[in-house]
């Protein structure tokens, strides 16, 4: 039995973004669709952000989701979600698909977002405005779980072996500071390195590119992780040739997430998503500060306060299994993300719902049940589960990926 009457599970109807470094294929497939779409499809949003809060329908009209959440949060969140986090749903759910890198970025803590947040407004900066580096006063602690391979920059890799490839590729004099790193590698000497090497955009920069470029030329990679380093040094070049980012594989951690493998960043770690797609859970936020390799705002100084200089940043999450469920578990209060495989036989059962939920089908065809009423999910199609429903059970031969709210 619901905890309420008239209570359903909706189907969504979610915004999609066309980031121009999207793919044109993974989201519009998703989808359903056989042909390519005209324009680049980079994300897909599920969830209640006022950039683009999700649908639903409810007796043939449209509503947001963010209005129905607003006009009953205990049923629509359940009484714990609804204080905690004043009355909304506390994360986003969204697909990426990437086609080409994303910039340079790190988030905010949730005091250096509120202290951004209300300066911007006091110098009244738009919030539409594209030199706004605050949109919210929220942080953003995000997890990503790979769709297919996917290729990723995240945090700083150990000193010694930053030292290490940058002798070995000579390229000593042509990094400012590297130097002082070398004589004494701590963060606040990575730090200076790293501001002075980004803070460059001139013509001098632009032949320390070249000279980046014909080193790896020259340089054979030692080991399969500088492998990757340099492909990803020469893609980045080809791209933005002018950007100082370029040399940004050299310093930090290169990762290629297989299907089902996840990764956690957390405020102050910055990275890169390099090329695949996968779904991303995050809380309520879109506060981004970029350094590099965007024809986005760059702001350095700002980006430099938030940053984390130790090597600690990259953090795969090994899923626990339990039956069919594959439980990321992070130390986000806002979110937890979980993948559900069913074949046909047993189905997943939740006999418990305990915070408002969405779930996504990324692969196969099944049903969602619940008291007397069900729905089809297809590939592609994501449903809201208010917390007013009991009890659900999903059956068929599906991939799901579910979002709540750990209480």
């Amino acid at each position: 039995m619901n905890k309420a009457d008239n209570i359903k599970i909706f189907k969504l109807r979610n915004h999609i973004f066309d980031y121009a470094w999207g793919s044109k294929t993974f989201i519009s497939h998703l989808l359903g669709k056989d042909d390519a779409s005209q324009e680049p499809q980079a994300e897909l949003w599920m969830g209640t952000h006022s950039i683009a809060t999700s649908r639903i329908m409810i007796n043939g009209k449209e509503e947001s989701l963010l209005d129905i959440i607003n006009k009953d949060p205990y049923k629509m969140l359940g009484k714990k979600i609804a204080d905690k986090f004043n009355n909304s749903l506390p994360f986003l759910f969204k697909v990426l698909a990437a086609a080409s890198p994303l910039s340079i970025q790190a988030h905010p803590s949730k005091d250096q977002a509120r202290r951004g947040f209300k300066l911007e407004n006091k110098e009244n900066i738009p919030l539409n405005s594209p030199e706004r580096n605050y949109k919210d006063n929220n942080h953003k602690p995000e997890l990503v779980c790979a769709l297919t391979n996917f290729e990723v920059m995240c945090g700083f890799q150990p000193l010694k072996e930053i030292i290490d490839r940058v002798k070995y590729l000579q390229l000593e004099d042509h990094i400012a500071r590297m130097k002082e790193l070398e004589a004494d590698p701590c963060a606040r000497n990575l730090k200076k390195m790293f501001l002075e090497l980004m803070n460059k955009h001139n013509n001098n920069q632009t032949k320390k590119i070249s000279i980046l470029i014909n080193k790896i030329t020259e340089f054979e990679p030692r080991d399969e992780n500088e492998v990757l380093i340099f492909k990803w040094i020469a893609k980045l070049a080809a791209i933005y040739p002018k950007d100082m980012g370029v040399f940004s594989p050299l310093f930090f951690n290169i990762v290629t997430l297989k299907p089902g493998e996840a990764l956690f960043i957390n405020a102050g770690v910055l990275h890169a998503y390099l090329n695949g797609c996968g779904v991303e859970i995050m809380a309520n936020s879109d506060n981004v500060l970029r350094g590099g390799l965007t024809p986005k705002k760059v702001d350095l100084p700002e980006l430099i306060k938030i940053l984390k200089f130790n090597n600690d940043g990259l953090k795969k999450i090994q899923p626990i299994i339990n039956k069919n469920e594959y439980i990321y578990q992070t130390s986000a209060k806002e979110f937890q993300l979980s993948k559900i495989r069913l074949d046909n036989d047993e189905p997943f059962v939740n006999a418990n719902v305990s915070s408002a939920e969405i779930i996504l089908c990324t692969e196969g065809t099944g049903s969602i049940t619940w008291s007397d009423s069900s729905l089809e999910l297809n590939t592609g199609e994501s449903v809201f589960v208010p917390y007013a429903i009991t009890e659900y059970v999903i059956n068929g031969s599906i991939e799901l990926f579910r979002a709540i709210v750990p209480v």
